[in-house]
Formats: C-alpha cells, sequence, structure tokens
C-alpha cells in the first residue's frame, strides 16, 4: 500500500512538473526593435506591462527605424518601431504592414553650452548642416568652428528632421552616431557640436535652440507652431495577434498617455490640435 501511495505521489509530482514547463513553454515572446526615439517610452510601458501580465516576455531594442521597418517586414521581430511612416522607407512595402500610432515626439535642434547661440532662422539651420556655415560667429555666436553631428541613415529621426528643415537640400558629410542618446553625449561633450534629438533627449548639459523665435515646446508643437515633429509608429506584420494586440492597446490607454507619455518627454496622440498624414 505505501508503495502505491509513492507512486501516486511521484505521478502527481511529474505532472504537476510537465504541466508547469508546459506553461513556461506558453509564454508569448514579443521582439520589438527600431525608433531610438521612441525605446525609452517603450521600455518603460513593457516594464509596467509585465508586471501585471503574466505569459508574456517583451524584450525592446533600439538600431533605428529603417532597421524596425526591415525587421518587422521580414518576419525576424513582432514589432518595428519608427519615426516616419513606412511607405517613406525605401524598400518597405507599407501595404504589408499594419501602423499603431502611439505618440508624438518633437525633434529640436541641440549644441553645446558654449556656442553663445539660443535662436537661429529655419534658413540658418538649414545652413549649418548643408555647410554654409562653418563658424558659430557667422551666426552672433562665438568664433568656434561648428561641429556637426549626425544620425546614421536610416535613422527616423534624422528622415524626419530632414524632411522639416532640408525638404530639397542635401546634407553635408559629417560624422554619424548610431543612437540618440550617444548624440546627446556628444555634443555636450564637444565645443562647437550640434545635432538633433528627440525632446524626450533634451537635458540640462545642452542647449536647445529655437527656430525662428519659437521654442521646442510640446505645446507649440500641439499647435504645429513647433514645425519638426514627428509620430511614433509600432508597426506589425498583417493584423497582430491577441497578445501583441493587447499590449499596442495598452501604448494606447489612458494610463500609458497621461502618465508615461508625458513625463518621458513624449506628446499624447490624444492632445495633437492638427492632424498630419
Amino acid at each position: 500500500m505505501k508503495k502505491i501511495v509513492q507512486i501516486i505521489a511521484l505521478s502527481l509530482f511529474l505532472g504537476l512538473f510537465l504541466s508547469a514547463c508546459g506553461n513556461k513553454n506558453k509564454i508569448k515572446q514579443v521582439t520589438i526593435v527600431g525608433s531610438t526615439a521612441l525605446q525609452p517610452m517603450v521600455e518603460v510601458a513593457a516594464e509596467e506591462y509585465q508586471t501585471h501580465n503574466e505569459g508574456i516576455s517583451i524584450t525592446v531594442q533600439g538600431g533605428g527605424s529603417g532597421t524596425g521597418l526591415s525587421q518587422v517586414q521580414a518576419g525576424a521581430v513582432t514589432i518595428g518601431n519608427s519615426d516616419i511612416y513606412a511607405a517613406e522607407q525605401p524598400g518597405i512595402k507599407a501595404a504589408k504592414l499594419v501602423d499603431h500610432k502611439v505618440a508624438v515626439v518633437g525633434i529640436g535642434p541641440i549644441v553645446h553650452k558654449g556656442v553663445g547661440v539660443k535662436n537661429v532662422s529655419m534658413d540658418q539651420l538649414a545652413g549649418i548642416f548643408t555647410g554654409k556655415y562653418t563658424n558659430w560667429k557667422q551666426l552672433g555666436g562665438k568664433d568656434q568652428e561648428i561641429i556637426v553631428i549626425n544620425r546614421a541613415q536610416g535613422s527616423g529621426t534624422r528622415a524626419a528632421f530632414e524632411g522639416k528643415v532640408l525638404p530639397k537640400q542635401k546634407a553635408l558629410n559629417a560624422q554619424e552616431q548610431e543612437s540618440s542618446g550617444t548624440v546627446a553625449k556628444m555634443v555636450a561633450a564637444t565645443p562647437g557640436a550640434i545635432s538633433y534629438v528627440a525632446f524626450s533627449y533634451f537635458k540640462d548639459n545642452v542647449t536647445a535652440l529655437a527656430v525662428n523665435g519659437v521654442k521646442p515646446t510640446d505645446q507649440n508643437v500641439m499647435t504645429d507652431t513647433w514645425k519638426i515633429w514627428a509620430y511614433e509608429h509600432m508597426y506589425t506584420k498583417g493584423k497582430p495577434d491577441l497578445e501583441t494586440k493587447k499590449f499596442l492597446d495598452y501604448m494606447r490607454s489612458e494610463e500609458i498617455q497621461t502618465k508615461v507619455v508625458k513625463k518621458l518627454g513624449y506628446i499624447s496622440i490624444n492632445e495633437m490640435k492638427v492632424k498630419v498624414d
């Protein structure tokens, strides 16, 4: 009798063990790659979502909008984050992707604090990035060489910035960096430097330039008074599955839009006073 009880107990233990293993195998893996401008917001939301939802594992990485779009199109990731519309990226078949807008991001030029310039016209800003202006003295600042730092090709932040500032002009060849975070650090550490980042990367150790006397603020983006901004997109290849859709719905939920979005320097899609296709 004792042996039978032991066998039953062992059977129950094995059943529970195999069940637990089975549940682990059922964990939904969601991989998200792309825009470094959107990355901080998605990372915070993903961490919060996983805290309250078992059975899902969300991995968030950067790489730039071009990478996000190409990876989701290839089926290599669940979601591709982008600062630009899929149709604007060469080689992307936008009709096969589904767009989920989750926020708006303001983008602005930042300079090293020592350049002595706080405002430029849009023409002057374009002139800096085409090489027309090479010294801050030409713009009323210090007698110091202008050091341009660009985002890499394939960056949605770069595409959005150049689309508004250099719509029909070619940017000069300059050093390139893969992420917004690296750009912000380099501008702060490099005398004479200028680049552009999402508002969420504005720090006290750099100066965010006004353009045409307009300051780069959320309120000015909402009314389109500040012209350099973009929607933040999360693309899926076709319609998302149920678990992925739940997370995307969470990204657009009141909890995220009213708390996380503003706290991290983004703008809620619900607060925009204008709409641009």
